[in-house]
């Protein structure tokens, strides 16, 4: 039997010391500690100036400034074997430090390296684009652009991905709302049925895990099978549709066969 413990001040206590799961830190490492990524870190920090540069998790993190940019990438490509872009993207320290941390993860088939480009882009900046050397480069940066609202400057086609041309704001951006903002709850009501329907229809459902199982009208068959439409929010539980019936030993659930709406359609 477990020991009894006091519960006097149970309410009082904290649950658990920490609110928020903090993960440890992840080491980083001097970059002379890998014979590959010292060499490579050597080329970049004497052709540019190197503002941080360390091993994390096996990948060489550069830190550079945003204007040197284009010359990085051309030394890792055409110098360095770097020949494959995997992703870039960003992230928001708008609230924090005024604007973006912009990063470029590289990859050397020849080397079996991953190399990670990082810069600070501040509010309002634009970032060059990478299409010149890297196609795939195109659909991120558009990504980028649509998600955080990151400008990219001689970018060939440079507008949204995801979200609808005329969206308002960028969803990923730390300010946005989880589920949407005002604009977002009615955007498919006014594109649709226009704007005079909103009275009608209401505003757009932005939770994908409500369920309404009064609504017959998206869910007729949710919990009872009912006809579309019909209001069953004043009936509900008392309004079942079948009935159970004792065959033999066991009693089976069966439906009214008037009340069955499939029964009604076919009639």
């Amino acid at each position: 039997m477990r020991k009894y413990t006091p519960k006097d001040s149970v309410q009082k206590q904290a649950y658990f010391s920490d609110r928020f799961f903090v993960s440890p830190p992840v080491p980083r490492l001097n970059p002379n500690e890998d014979e590959v990524f010292a060499k490579d870190f050597e080329e970049i920090n004497y052709c540019i100036s190197v503002k941080e540069a360390y091993i994390e998790l096996g990948h060489l993190v550069v830190v550079i400034d945003r204007n040197f940019l284009i010359s990085c990438v051309k030394l890792l490509k055409e110098k360095l074997e770097y020949d494959m872009l995997i992703e870039l993207s960003a992230i928001d320290y708008l609230a924090s430090k005024g604007g973006y941390e912009i990063f470029y993860e590289f990859l050397s088939l020849s080397k079996h390296k991953r190399l990670r480009v990082k810069c600070f882009l501040p509010k309002d900046k634009a970032i060059e684009s990478l299409t010149l050397f890297f196609k795939s480069a195109n659909w991120s940066e558009r990504e980028m652009y649509d998600m955080l609202g990151v400008k990219v400057v001689n970018h060939p086609n440079l507008k949204r991905l995801i979200m609808p041309d005329d969206w308002y704001d960028h969803p990923l951006k730390k300010t946005y709302p989880l589920q949407g903002d005002e604009a977002a709850s009615w955007y498919e009501v006014d594109k649709i049925f226009g704007k005079e329907a909103r009275d009608i229809i209401g505003p757009e459902q932005r939770d994908p895990a409500a369920i309404d199982r009064y609504d017959t009208t998206r869910f007729a068959r949710l919990g009872h099978e009912v006809p579309f439409g019909m209001d069953i929010s004043q009936f509900e539980p008392e309004t079942p549709i079948s009935y159970e019936e004792k065959e033999g030993n066991t009693l089976v659930k069966k439906l009214k066969p008037e009340d069955s709406v499939v029964l009604k359609r076919r009639r």
